[in-house]
């Protein structure tokens, strides 16, 4: 793997995180960076949560946590403050992963940490943001989604109310993602000016951010209607929002194949018509030729009937391998337990092997100069590395780390 794949080679982050929040430095790690997690004496609890448990240790700490390295410090004690700070001052980034102001209260803010080091970039992610009247609230998983109005309950039979089955986790993934673009904003900013700056984002906040179209949509019909319309294909009828108003969709729907499922995505006129061609049947599109754009035929049951009974002739790759050579656009309906043997995913997101990373684990999906980033570093054992970091980053002889260690700052 060439070296220059390796983008933020240099770049040196003190991590302090509890739980799914730490994934805000684990796009760093797979990019390059350099990212020591700071842990108390007895861990980050991440490792014995949910499932599954691979081998003793959790997936979700093998996944948030590969490519770091982990120092435990007692942060109650002076020495364990004073080599925080220390780190701090040869690094580039702190990352705050838990409630707002919890290392304020040790001391570790970041009115501190900026007399340390003027350039450091601190960035907060929690749940609920630092501001607000949930601020203090404990939280975690799906509640920023169901907080954002992107998860609503499943009534059971017995009247019992369940989390739907099959859902996604998009609070607890794209704040993360989200920090970590902020961070590296910071991070230009600050070599730029020599300044650093504080960064804070919650998670329930990018989960709205991400149903930015549904919510929108929601506050643009709350204006008059002769101000917002619906799409001139459906008479300008207003639509729900998102893809609630795909239920009644046609050409635009998801259809059985011989094997499994594809969906069929032939609301443009010009795709319509390809696809007609392609089937040998131009007399559904001379009969219902449809608009320009973004025309799904809602509610045209009689030629809903007359798609189902073509897809069903023919198998799913017989559909996409028809959509490329008719240019029309079909997709696969993979599950997650079936997306490894697509080809394009098997082609695109080749996984980091169980020897290297403890479980078969989704590369970083990004391509630079051809290549993708190399298989980060096993996740580590609590304080893993700590002598090898001290050692390394602050010059700390083997007697002064046997004496910190005799003390109890390692716990």
């Amino acid at each position: 793997m060439p070296q220059q794949s390796l983008l933020l080679d240099g770049l040196r982050v003190i991590e302090s995180s509890l739980l799914g929040p730490g994934l805000v430095s684990t796009f760093l790690a797979d990019l390059g960076a350099d990212v020591i997690k700071v842990e108390p004496p007895n861990g980050d609890y991440i490792r014995q949560m949910t499932w599954p448990i691979v081998e003793g240790t959790s997936l979700m700490h093998l996944h948030t946590h590969r490519g770091k390295r982990s120092v435990t410090l007692d942060l109650k004690t002076t020495e364990g403050v004073d080599l925080y700070k220390r780190l701090v001052e040869r690094s580039d980034v702190v990352v705050e992963a838990m409630r707002p102001g919890s290392l304020a209260k040790l001391g570790l803010g970041y009115d501190e940490l900026i007399e340390v080091n003027p350039r450091i970039v601190f960035c907060t992610l929690s749940g609920y943001g630092a501001t607000g009247p949930y601020k203090d609230m404990p939280s975690h998983g799906i509640a920023y989604d169901t907080w954002a109005g992107m998860v609503q309950p499943t009534v059971a039979d017995d009247g019992f109310c369940h989390i739907p089955p099959e859902m996604p986790n998009v609070g607890i993934n794209v704040g993360p993602m989200l920090g970590a673009t902020a961070i590296l904003a910071g991070v230009v900013h600050s070599r730029s000016t020599g300044r650093g700056c504080q960064i804070e984002l919650a998670q329930s906040d990018a989960a709205a951010y991400m149903d930015w179209y549904r919510i929108e949509t929601e506050r643009a019909y709350l204006r008059p209607e002769d101000e917002v319309t619906g799409n001139a294909s459906d008479n300008y009828e207003r639509r729900p929002a998102g893809l609630a108003g795909m239920w009644e969709g046609v050409r635009y729907q998801i259809y059985e194949a011989s094997d499994g499922h594809v969906l069929f995505m032939a609301s443009e006129q010009a795709f319509w018509r390809n696809f007609c061609e392609g089937v040998g049947r131009l007399d559904l599109f001379e009969r219902w030729p449809g608009s320009k754009y973004a025309d799904h035929a809602r509610g045209n049951y009689e030629l809903q009937a007359e798609l189902r009974d073509i897809f069903r002739a023919r198998s799913r790759r017989d559909w996409i391998d028809f959509g490329n050579d008719h240019n029309t656009p079909i997709a696969p309906v993979n599950t997650p337990a079936t997306i490894s043997e697509d080809p394009q995913f098997r082609h695109r997101m080749p996984f980091h092997p169980t020897d290297a990373v403890g479980a078969e684990q989704l590369p970083l999906p990004i391509f630079i100069n051809g290549d993708m980033p190399p298989t980060p570093s096993m996740a580590p054992t609590v304080g893993q590395h700590t002598e090898q970091v001290l050692s390394e980053v602050l010059d700390i002889d083997d007697a002064e780390i046997a004496s910190l260690r005799e003390s109890g700052t390692f716990g």
